[in-house]
């Protein structure tokens, strides 16, 4: 049922050092490594070139035994279990980062994995021969059917059922990661395999619940990847969510809401609730009963982890509470850009001072319907401006000498290139934070998911202008991109975003890196963590203690109104009777 498999980066030392190494990584860690082959690099030394050995001078020597100290006290062993689809993208980029730094990372993963590959000098993997429940051909189904949906009109019933269609995928991507798990758990060998291998924490994707369970059955401090949990955004399962003031994902509301604003996201709270009812709670409840006991709710395990690195910030998040272990590491995958190839150089230049314009809608969707194709084509082709298009479908007729179409782009690269002027996107949190990283004012096109929802913060915030998939054409289009381009306003309060975003005392992926070392080195983060979600929602609303106060009072109140009546009726009987 289960395949190991281990790739490795290869070192610059002789093959048979290598060898060592690669022979010990199954028994030991990085820092045993390095400590085993330490004395082997003086043997080494005679049969370096002249300037390696002038650089590894008796002088020189001290200064390395403190460096690989110092990689010897800082290098652990992190068991990845990720979320398939774009939020490997994110995680990916961490295991990059935790593997410079000298960690080793072992990652989980189903046999037919859509994202990620089992082979990589950046992690070991493990294959569970399991599906994932998910794949690239049914997502891109959905998201054909929704844009023809929303591009054709259909009747409510249709879209209900388009609705439901999404929902029931969701429930068994959630079915299928609790089966995956369950298949571990009973798998003896791969348990203590992974026991055995003393793994210092899991770090995971909440958006699924597998990494979550299985830190727990390990017994493993847990750190979250995250922006969204299987109940939905992350705050709402960890951070006080007032409704008064805190919007619910989804409900293209800001923290100023009207009366009937409030009503409305009070609203999509409850839906939201009932969704968790459907997806959620049928997969994950039973399954923790069984293996953690009756007494024990799922999201407490999602609760319990050590420290939320949380996929944004208040640049793009509303201000509302959070807790003292989520970190927010907004744009940790953002990094000064690169230079561009030649002939994409070449072709930048060429714009002069009217500058680029570039276009990509994610991963899911390499080509538009054709008409919207053909209307986006010839509005650009209106413009002075060069364009950088990522679109893998048919070339349409209406394409302009302007505009370059390409299979894939550098977009960090080209999004931080001075002469680029306009990026219009899809509204995937990536792209967002990466045109919020550059400066770079936005156009929107949001096709499903949580797109609209990003987008609407960033009109909100007046860094871009938002247009309708289901009645764009080349008339609203143009518009819009003039708009942005002449208009002052959305690139200057996109610059103060940048600038309020990069002005931090630490880089997001530092910050990130530091929390999670911070774990390994002291195997948790127990006292950041509240246990609010160890009490019922009596005892977290104090609805018990308002009960007793409430009776207290009204005991107090009963008490002295009897004794008032108690002594009124004393007196006035006395002096009756004296009269009498």
């Amino acid at each position: 049922m289960v395949k190991v498999i281990s790739t490795n980066t290869q070192s610059c030392i002789p093959d048979d050092l290598s060898l060592m190494i690669l022979e010990n990584n199954q028994g030991n860690s990085f820092h045993d490594d390095l400590i085993a082959v330490f004395p082997f690099l003086f043997w080494f030394l005679p049969l370096c070139p002249e300037s390696a050995s002038e650089m590894l001078r008796p002088t020189s020597l001290p200064l390395l035994l403190l460096i690989c100290t110092v990689s010897v006290v800082n290098a652990g062993k992190v068991l990845v279990y990720p979320f398939d689809g774009s939020h490997w993208i994110n995680m990916k980029v961490l295991i990059e980062e935790l593997h410079t730094r000298g960690h080793e990372v072992t990652v989980v993963r189903p046999a037919d994995s859509w994202y990620i590959k089992a082979e990589s000098s950046y992690y070991k993997s493990i294959t569970l021969n399991y599906s994932a429940g998910i794949n690239e051909e049914t997502l891109g189904l959905y998201v054909t059917k929704t844009l023809k949906m929303r591009r054709e009109g259909a009747s409510l019933w249709s879209r209900l059922k388009l609705e439901y269609d999404l929902v029931e995928l969701f429930r068994q991507i959630h079915k299928h990661t609790v089966e995956m798990v369950g298949e571990m758990f009973e798998n003896t060998q791969l348990m203590q395999i992974l026991r055995d291998a003393k793994y210092d924490l899991v770090l995971t994707d909440p958006a699924g619940g597998g990494g979550v369970i299985l830190a727990h059955r390990l017994g493993l401090p847990l750190v979250f990847n995250v922006r969204w949990t299987v109940q939905g955004e992350g705050h709402q399962a960890i951070a006080p969510s007032p409704l008064s003031y805190v919007p619910m994902a989804m409900s293209e509301l800001t923290d100023q809401m009207t009366f009937f604003q409030r009503v409305k996201n009070i609203l999509v709270f409850v839906l939201s609730q009932l969704r968790i009812k459907y997806l959620a709670d049928p997969n994950y409840r039973p399954f923790v009963h069984r293996y953690f006991g009756d007494d024990v709710h799922y999201m407490e395990l999602f609760q319990a982890a050590d420290i939320w690195l949380m996929r944004n910030d208040f640049t793009f998040e509303f201000p509302r509470p959070t807790m003292p272990n989520v970190i927010y590491m907004s744009g940790f995958q953002c990094k000064p850009s690169k230079p561009l190839s030649k002939e994409l150089e070449d072709f930048v230049q060429s714009s002069g001072e009217h500058g680029v314009i570039i276009m990509t809608l994610g991963t899911l969707v390499g080509n538009l319907p054709e008409d919207i194709v053909e209307d986006i084509a010839a509005a650009f082709a209106q413009l002075p401006q060069k364009v950088i298009w990522r679109h893998k479908g048919k070339r349409p007729s209406t394409l302009g000498n302007n505009t370059l179409l390409l299979d894939w782009l550098p977009q960090n690269d080209l999004l931080g290139h001075p002469k680029t002027k306009l990026f219009v996107a899809h509204g995937g949190t990536n792209g967002i934070q990466e045109a919020i990283y550059h400066g770079v004012p936005l156009v929107g096109l949001p096709l499903m998911f949580d797109q609209q929802d990003n987008f609407f913060r960033m009109k909100v915030k007046g860094v871009a202008k938002v247009l309708d998939i289901a009645t764009v054409n080349k008339d609203n289009f143009l518009e819009a991109l003039k708009e942005v381009l002449h208009q002052p306003s959305y690139r200057e309060k996109m610059k103060t975003l940048s600038s309020l975003h990069r002005d931090q005392p630490m880089k997001p992926m530092d910050q990130a890196m530091f929390w999670i070392e911070f774990v390994m080195r002291h195997k948790g983060a127990k006292h950041l963590r509240t246990e609010s979600y160890k009490m019922n929602a009596i005892q977290y609303h104090s609805i018990d203690v308002l009960a007793f106060l409430v009776t207290l009072v009204l005991l107090i109140v009963a008490v002295f109104t009897s004794a008032v009546k108690f002594l009124w009726r004393r007196l006035f009987c006395r002096s009756k009777v004296k009269k009498e």
